[in-house]
């Protein structure tokens, strides 16, 4: 492997320009989300993503020269710690930074085969987003479409909850509530709506169709499902004990469980 690079100053563009992807939680100047952890950065490798620097602290270069030096192409730059502290967004930093060329998806790639579509509708927690995205690749979702209002998908903390998966499951970012509710008409799938347990009109998801092509919407952490997204949906709510209700990463979860559960079943 190349002798890696040295960056000695704050001010270097690089660096400024990953500071600024990290704060608006976007991409790169140039395309790239920002990957903090070893986890991510071998999660990355492991899904053949294009990892177009790595930026390594002072005092971690060997064990980041570890991880990538099978892998060629892959430019790795050392950045003083005093310099790198400053830059990460964890409390806590492993002294790593990918910079990651994420995958190009297609709205339509949302609904291969028998589509089980995760969407959000204005999810502001990045924690709670990531955690879906995760959950949405273990149960066999077909993608995730992030509707306008919703936190980023490269927010720093979206992708470290996600683990690795929004380098692999398809997902989409842009339409607002109409736009969506257009979308998942024109695919012809089953629209269902995590709605207050009180709510009369409630299904279980023992008794929704989860095995048909369908999309599961989940609202905003205050607000609920929007009026767009919610009108002509059939609403879903889990049946709890005395607890009011679930964190929104949590009732998805039961959700694409209870989906991959009867599409099992069916196959």
């Amino acid at each position: 492997m190349a002798r890696a690079e040295v960056i000695t100053s704050a001010a270097n563009p690089l660096l400024k320009d990953v500071r600024r992807a990290l704060s608006r939680g976007a991409l790169t100047a140039d395309g790239a989300a920002v990957a903090e952890t070893f986890h991510l950065l071998e999660e990355a490798l492991r899904s053949a993503r294009d990892v177009t620097a790595v930026l390594a602290a002072e005092s971690m270069e060997a064990a980041v020269e570890k991880v990538v030096r099978r892998r060629n192409g892959v430019r790795v730059l050392v950045v003083a710690d005093r310099i790198f502290t400053r830059l990460a967004s964890t409390e806590s930093s492993q002294g790593v930074i990918a910079l990651v060329r994420p995958p190009a998806w297609t709205l339509d790639q949302l609904f291969a085969g028998c589509p089980l579509v995760v969407v959000l509708d204005g999810l502001q927690d990045p924690g709670n987003a990531g955690s879906i995205v995760r959950a949405a690749e273990a149960f066999g979702a077909t993608g995730v479409l992030f509707v306008k209002g919703t936190v980023s998908p490269f927010n720093a903390k979206t992708l470290r909850a996600s683990a690795g998966s929004l380098f692999r499951i398809p997902f989409a970012v842009g339409p607002d509530g109409a736009g969506a509710r257009r979308l998942l008409d024109r695919h012809k799938v089953d629209v269902y709506a995590t709605i207050p347990a009180a709510a009369a009109e409630a299904h279980t998801p023992a008794q929704a169709h989860l095995a048909r092509p369908c999309a599961l919407v989940i609202g905003n952490e205050a607000r609920g499902v929007s009026e767009s997204m919610r009108a002509g949906a059939t609403g879903l709510t889990i049946p709890t004990g005395p607890v009011e209700s679930l964190n929104a990463a949590m009732a998805c979860g039961i959700l694409l469980y209870e989906a991959w559960r009867q599409r099992s079943v069916k196959a």
